[in-house]
């Protein structure tokens, strides 16, 4: 009999998740039944959405907190995962997981593709994973991008943003990143080849985005909202498009009890600018998951994109991944190796 462990979502999260949010528990799994297989996470990951997820959707508490994972096939009664295979599922902050295809039709388990010999497993939750997908469709598809435009990303150090820059340039574009350290600053420009990049905590955001843009801002993808997209939109050219993939900015404001920072309006920007301005969850692109994760790990192989990974090391350390993540304390993606 395997024993299992979990991190429990053991009480709501009130501004900032804290660690007395999670409780770890053991438990004993079952044996398989026909067409299961169990799978041992290798790899965990935390990530802004987890946050949100469990606010706005109202998730319950007492159940297993919720993320994607990294495992290898221990045993299996199913052919489609041979025992041995590694792959991706959205099991939860869990090491161990019987798995039964009909409770995952949502969000199905999938064999990761060959990265090669030099290329980690981790990758999986990350740039050859759902933040890779995240920047490739969410970008690409929304913001349309045309040769020689400017964009701005904000949250331009994390797993998404990193990877949205260097797309972006790819796409022939002039890419300025907004982060928050001199040190994450540093890493998009000498690095990942940002031509300008913003420490929001030090400059002001206004000043930089007119002398590191001059000609305006084309493209903006959107991690962070508040106070520095309301700054952003202030300097986008006429038909700009804004992609909006998170609000981090706001998550620990999510709370019934909470109030929101005030924000100036921005409706009649959007409206005599011309803007357009789209949400997106990625999922919406889950039947071209592959031609993604294809895409991005044929750029990686030919050196176009270059990643980084802020990795903690045991299950222990989960909860405090997540916490440290949604501070900003990771430069890439955040992971926790079992």
């Amino acid at each position: 009999m395997v024993k299992a462990k979990y991190w429990e979502y053991s009480s709501k999260f009130v501004g900032e998740p804290k660690l007395s949010n999670f409780k770890l528990v053991e438990e004993d799994l079952r044996e398989l039944k026909d067409e299961e297989f169990l799978a041992e996470a290798i790899f965990l990951s935390v990530d802004p959405y987890q946050q949100v997820y469990m606010n706005f959707y109202n998730f319950p508490t007492g159940i297993v907190m919720i993320g994607g994972q990294v495992a290898k096939v221990i045993d299996s009664k199913n052919e489609q995962f041979p025992t041995g295979c590694t792959i991706y599922g959205m099991f939860g902050w869990r090491t161990h997981t019987v798995v039964n295809l009909i409770m995952h039709t949502e969000y199905p388990p999938y064999i990761l593709p060959d990265f090669g010999s030099t290329l980690p497993a981790s990758l999986g939750l990350g740039l050859l994973g759902m933040p890779g997908n995240t920047a490739y469709f969410g970008f690409l598809e929304i913001c349309r991008p045309k040769p020689d435009e400017t964009v701005v990303i904000s949250g331009a150090a994390g797993a998404v943003g990193s990877t949205v820059g260097q797309i972006a340039k790819i796409k022939g574009c002039r890419v300025i990143g907004i982060a928050g350290s001199d040190e994450k600053c540093k890493w998009l420009i000498d690095e990942l080849g940002f031509d300008g990049a913003i420490n929001y905590k030090t400059a002001d955001i206004d000043a930089e985005l007119k002398s590191k843009a001059p000609n305006g801002v084309d493209c903006y993808f959107d991690n962070v909202g508040g106070k520095i997209s309301s700054i952003v939109l202030q300097n986008m050219n006429l038909f700009g498009r804004i992609s909006v993939c998170g609000s981090i900015s706001n998550y620990n404001n999510l709370h019934p009890d909470s109030v929101p920072e005030p924000l100036p309006e921005q409706q009649t920007t959007i409206l005599f600018k011309q803007l357009t301005q789209q949400g997106f969850v990625v999922y919406r692109w889950k039947e071209q998951w592959l031609e993604g994760i294809n895409q991005l790990l044929e750029w990686v192989k030919d050196g176009k994109i270059k990643y980084r990974e802020t990795i903690y090391e045991g299950f222990e350390k989960q909860p405090e991944a997540f916490i440290g993540m949604l501070r900003g304390e990771n430069i890439g993606k955040a992971i926790v190796k079992i």
